[in-house]
């Protein structure tokens, strides 16, 4: 048996929408575990800036640009741009740009659904295809993990924009990594499910009591589970795992929405 010894040692890797929020600190992450890390931002360039900052304060290499992800000439350049710096490809891309917009479905704004699926599902594209040449032409076993949600499995009222650019991307991530698997190109996604971050905490200070009961390990996610499920998917201990959507929701999207009678019975 082949024994893999996993290393992340003068390895690269590129986080979309790194300048804040779970990009941010994804970022600073997968610095500390020893991956040099390149960033795109869309107008942060002061939050994009301290995260380069933040990444070389641990010894490793950062570097940011700015990058329309739905716009396929900003995406060559930014990919151009981390290649010219780091004189190499990208051992590892995280699909992690997107938003979002609250919305009833017979409301929904025509130029707010162009906007979501744009940033979400045809930024996930372009990103992934310019990498994955690049990743070609270097010969290098690249992974690729796409941040999916909980909307991938379970449709949410209100999200109907969001819940198709989620659903693609569980579509997209399947089929890149069965045309990708010849060039050594592995491609996974990341499903998270109610993650407590410092929006929500504000938003709703019972967010985490309230989801906590939909999952059977009663409680929520935290964004360190995400970080490792990233790192976990974008390196090798994972290396014979491709096209799968990994779950980081307690287990919430696997149990049905029984009444509590019935789920807590042991009868």
């Amino acid at each position: 048996m082949t024994n893999i010894l996993p290393t992340t040692k003068n390895k690269l890797a590129i986080v979309t929408g790194g300048s804040s929020g779970i990009g941010r600190e994804l970022a600073v992450f997968l610095a500390k575990n020893g991956w040099n890390v390149a960033i795109n931002y869309a107008g942060n360039a002061a939050g994009a800036a301290e995260v380069v900052q933040e990444i070389e304060k641990l010894g490793q290499q950062g570097f940011s640009l700015r990058c329309d992800v739905g716009l396929s000439e900003d995406v060559n350049q930014f990919i151009s741009a981390v290649e010219d710096k780091f004189n190499k490809a990208p051992d590892l891309l995280v699909n992690n740009a997107g938003c979002q917009t609250w919305s009833p479905f017979l409301e929904l704004d025509e130029d707010c659904w162009d906007k979501v699926i744009r940033t979400n599902l045809k930024g996930c594209f372009l990103l992934s295809q310019s990498v994955s040449k690049l990743m070609v032409k270097y010969k290098v076993k690249g992974a690729i993990v796409n941040i999916g949600s909980g909307c991938n499995k379970v449709p949410f009222p209100n999200l109907v924009d969001y819940t198709a650019s989620k659903g693609g991307i569980e579509m997209l991530t399947r089929s890149t990594a069965i045309e990708l698997g010849k060039y050594n190109i592995r491609v996974n996604c990341v499903a998270p499910g109610a993650i407590e971050i410092e929006r929500t905490k504000i938003e709703d200070p019972n967010y985490a009591k309230t989801w906590s009961k939909a999952a059977p390990i009663n409680r929520v996610g935290y964004p360190e589970d995400i970080y490792n499920a990233v790192e976990f998917l974008g390196g090798e201990k994972s290396s014979f795992i491709t096209g799968q959507t990994l779950w980081v929701d307690g287990g919430a999207f696997t149990m049905p929405n029984w009444p509590t009678e019935y789920r807590d019975s042991e009868d």
